[in-house]
């Protein structure tokens, strides 16, 4: 090469290509369905075949739930209006009987001026659980949530304002027992003393002192029995019952298994693999049938309260596990540093051991929420009026006889929006505490 070919050849840009786009095959939607969708023969048969199925169902489904029927007093009238708009073979839903009968698939048999009682409750749960769930509302809010389950107790039961009140001086016996005799007697007996002297308080103190306090101030609204509380509200007060007061007992149980304390470890490992070992099915009939064996004779102990009951023992052994597996996640060192900064058990476990295995635990947490909300539907089994229950009584009427899938579309989709909200939550949670997006 010559020394002036050389002096004149450049091999360094000196000026910059104008900014293009990518090709169109390598970026947007185009690159997401050639990579997800059809990348090998296997995923392009699976697409298609998945294609295909999705427009078969939404084929039938979306003209039938279109072509529904709103207004109308009974199938067979239901039927009428159909044929005369569609034809006589068209496939038409009847959305009527939800209409119809939405306020008992909601409600149950509760009484129909008083609907606004269990919607304020509802509104007032939310509003109490909003500072538990989200960061950043006034701390103040936290005694309402303290005090929110009486109040919500009171507005769907009804009767004397002092029945919640004397059951809620329960809770501040046990709190008292723990700041006051606790340090004095020890830390085992302290904790037996916890547990039962609230349980005597309410089988002997509570009812004689709120009928004390209805004869010198009486307050009260009309009360609702437990018999007339069906449907979706039916549901919602078992499973919110059940997972407010599971969570709190499944972490007490988990910290009790893994107790040195010989008696605490044995009765938790006892209690859970007792709990576990057994269907909830079976649960519900001892609830139902078996309790009131166990009890004083003429006691009259609440078919819903003694489902609740049982229903919260099975959750939280299923929570004490979830727990104890985060718990184990944990490496020694934790438990290390909680000793070496001079901790005592109970401020280890609440300031550094169980927000870390809680944080681990919410997947499993959330899961066994969302499964025992929807086991609340087993309920029917031993005759209380659950939405399912109540469905298959709309079916049985003259007017309704035979109309089908309208009526568990409609319970699904209210079980779906519950159960996808909490899925959400956990998964909000779960980015939230995240430590690496920190």
């Amino acid at each position: 090469m010559s020394d002036t070919h050389a002096q004149t050849a450049a091999f360094v840009r000196d000026s910059m290509i104008q900014q293009q786009d990518p090709p169109v095959s390598q970026s947007g939607a185009v690159k997401w369905v050639r990579e997800n969708l059809f990348s090998s023969w296997l995923n392009i048969i699976l697409t298609l075949a998945s294609l295909w199925f999705i427009w078969a169902a939404l084929s039938h489904l979306l003209p039938w739930m279109l072509r529904g029927i709103w207004q109308a007093d009974s199938l067979a009238q239901c039927r009428a209006i159909r044929d005369e708009l569609y034809g006589p073979d068209v496939s038409a839903a009847c959305w009527a009987v939800i209409t119809e009968r939405w306020n008992q698939l909601l409600f149950g048999f509760y009484p129909q001026d008083l609907y606004w009682r269990p919607v304020l409750a509802f509104v007032l749960f939310l509003v109490a659980i909003a500072p538990v769930l989200f960061q950043g509302l006034p701390k103040k809010m936290l005694g309402f949530s303290l005090l929110s389950p009486f109040v919500i107790f009171w507005l769907i039961w009804g009767g004397s304002i002092w029945g919640p009140v004397a059951i809620a001086l329960g809770f501040v016996v046990g709190w008292a027992v723990t700041r006051y005799l606790t340090p004095v007697i020890g830390v085992l007996p302290g904790v037996i003393a916890t547990i039962l002297a609230p349980i005597v308080y309410w089988l002997l103190v509570a009812a004689p002192l709120a009928g004390l306090l209805q004869d010198i101030l009486p307050l009260g609204i009309t009360p609702v029995g437990s018999k007339d509380i069906g449907g979706f509200m039916l549901a919602l007060v078992i499973g919110v019952s059940g997972i407010v007061l599971s969570l709190p007992l499944g972490i007490l149980l988990a910290l009790g298994r893994q107790s040195d304390m010989f008696l605490i470890n044995k009765v938790s490992v006892t209690f859970i693999e007792t709990i576990r070992g057994v269907p909830l099915i079976v649960w519900l009939f001892t609830a139902s049938l078996l309790l009131n064996y166990f009890l004083p004779p003429g006691t009259n102990f609440d078919l819903m309260l003694r489902v609740i009951i049982m229903v919260t023992l099975f959750a939280s052994a299923y929570i004490a596990e979830v727990v104890r597996g985060g718990l184990a996640a944990l490496p020694k060192g934790q438990y290390e540093a909680a000793g070496a900064l001079g901790l005592d058990y109970w401020n280890s476990m609440r300031l550094i051991i169980l927000p870390q295995a809680l944080k681990i635990s919410i997947p499993g947490i959330v899961n066994t929420f969302i499964g025992l909300f929807k086991d609340t539907t087993l309920v029917m089994i031993i005759g209380m009026m659950d939405p399912l229950f109540l469905a298959n009584a709309i079916r049985a009427t003259t007017d309704w006889n035979g109309v089908y899938w309208e009526l568990f579309v409609f319970i699904g989709l209210c079980f779906f929006v519950f159960c996808f909200s909490m899925g959400r939550y956990s998964l909000f949670l779960e980015k939230k505490l995240r430590r690496e997006h920190r």
